[in-house]
């Protein structure tokens, strides 16, 4: 059953062609038009992947900062203790704890969008695969959010740094910015992510790597890209 659009996106996506990807600068130019809501509309990046998420060797995720940052604050929770925990509090962090942080999310509380962890706290945060892991939230090294300077790692999330994973299908989702951003920043962290994606194409996969890129706002249609 196809999926039933709004007039609003119906009106956005009139003259956005599919099948003719769009040099960047007027890419951008179009979604900061057609980004007519009432708030600031996030700008999103999709990239798709020709990559084999059944492969545990063709994976891609892991963590970056954006040139101009995304425009966005994010909550972000440590699991650390002691002087770590004071930084990271003092960082931002939203909470700090280590068995009593874990509990509290078992019990259901997820008001927060990054995990941060300290090695040695992995004993209370591995019971939480089972509910982070599906909202993306659980902390890995590959991500940068197991890391022994947690309380830095806090700054950085908290800041805007970018957080991803590819889904089952193979695309990697990532937050570039706001509509209200200028052009010229939308356009240098859009071209920061593409560079980075690149940078960690694993080793084990071959031929074309980025297959589909593809840019939109919130509320509005996606505008392919020409890479």
């Amino acid at each position: 059953m196809p999926a039933v659009r709004s007039k609003r996106y119906a009106a956005n996506a009139q003259g956005i062609s599919r099948s003719n990807p769009l040099p960047l600068d007027e890419a951008v130019k179009l979604v900061k038009e057609r980004a007519t809501a009432k708030f600031d509309e996030s700008v999103e990046l999709a990239i798709k992947l020709d990559i084999d998420t059944k492969q545990s060797d063709q994976l891609v995720r892991g963590s970056f900062s954006l040139p101009h940052g995304t425009g966005k604050s994010l909550r972000v929770i440590a699991f650390c203790d002691g002087e770590e925990a004071e930084a990271a509090k003092a960082n931002g962090a939203v909470e700090v704890g280590g068995e009593d942080l874990s509990k509290k999310i078992q019990d259901g509380w997820f008001d927060f969008d990054v995990a941060v962890a300290h090695p040695k706290m992995m004993r209370f945060v591995g019971k939480l695969g089972k509910v982070l892991g599906p909202k993306g939230l659980m902390p890995s090294p590959k991500s940068g959010t197991v890391t022994e300077k947690a309380a830095e790692a806090v700054k950085e999330f908290a800041a805007g740094k970018i957080e991803f994973r590819n889904d089952k299908e193979g695309n990697v989702h990532m937050l570039v910015g706001k509509a209200s951003f200028d052009p010229d920043k939308l356009m240098e962290n859009v071209q920061a992510a593409l560079r980075f994606i690149r940078s960690i194409r694993p080793s084990a996969v071959k031929g074309e790597y980025i297959t589909g890129v593809s840019i939109s706002s919130t509320m509005g249609p996606g505008v392919r890209l020409a890479v």
